[in-house]
C-alpha cells in the first residue's frame, strides 16, 4: 500500500482548494501542504495500524500485522500455527499441578474447550503451547511498529 498517493491527493485536494482565495492565500495552502506531508503519512500509518487491530480482533484465529516494506506499509495475514498436544498415553513424560481459576475463568474456558471440541485439560495445553511457541519466536527478534525509510 503505498501512502504517498494518498498524501499526495491531499496536498493537492489543499492547493485546489486554497485557489479559491487569492495568490497569497495559494501560496499559504502550498507551505501548509508541504509541512504537512510527513505528518500526514504518520497519521495514515496509525489509522493503518489501528484497522489491522480491528481486523485481528475479529479473527478466529491469527493476525493482520502492519509491516513496513520500502517505506510504505503492508497489511499481512498471520495464521496461528497448528499446535500439537501431547501424547496423553504416555504418563510417565507428563507433570501434574493443581490450578485453581477465578469461577468466571473456568466457565469461560469450559466453554472453548466445548466450542473447540476438546477437553478442558487439552484447550488449556494448547493454550499454553501457542502462548509459550509466541513467547519463543518473539523474544528478542521481532520488531513491530512503524518505520520510516
Amino acid at each position: 500500500m503505498q501512502i504517498d498517493g494518498y498524501v499526495q491527493a491531499v496536498r493537492e485536494d489543499l492547493v485546489r482548494m486554497a485557489a479559491l482565495g487569492d495568490e497569497t492565500t495559494a501560496r499559504a495552502a502550498e507551505l501548509l501542504a508541504v509541512a504537512l506531508e510527513s505528518s500526514l503519512g504518520r497519521r495514515l500509518q496509525e489509522a493503518i495500524g489501528e484497522a489491522a487491530l480491528e481486523l485481528s480482533a475479529q479473527l478466529d484465529s491469527g493476525r493482520v500485522e502492519v509491516r513496513i516494506a520500502g517505506g510504505d506499509p503492508e497489511l499481512v495475514l498471520v495464521r496461528d500455527e497448528e499446535v500439537e498436544s501431547p501424547d496423553v498415553g504416555d504418563e510417565a513424560r507428563l507433570a501434574r499441578i493443581t490450578l485453581r481459576l477465578p469461577e468466571p475463568l473456568k466457565q469461560r474456558i469450559e466453554e472453548a474447550a466445548a466450542r473447540d471440541g476438546v477437553s478442558v485439560n487439552t484447550w488449556i495445553v494448547q493454550a499454553l503451547v501457542r502462548h509459550a511457541h509466541t513467547a519463543r519466536r518473539s523474544a528478542g527478534k521481532r520488531l513491530t511498529g512503524y518505520g520510516r525509510s
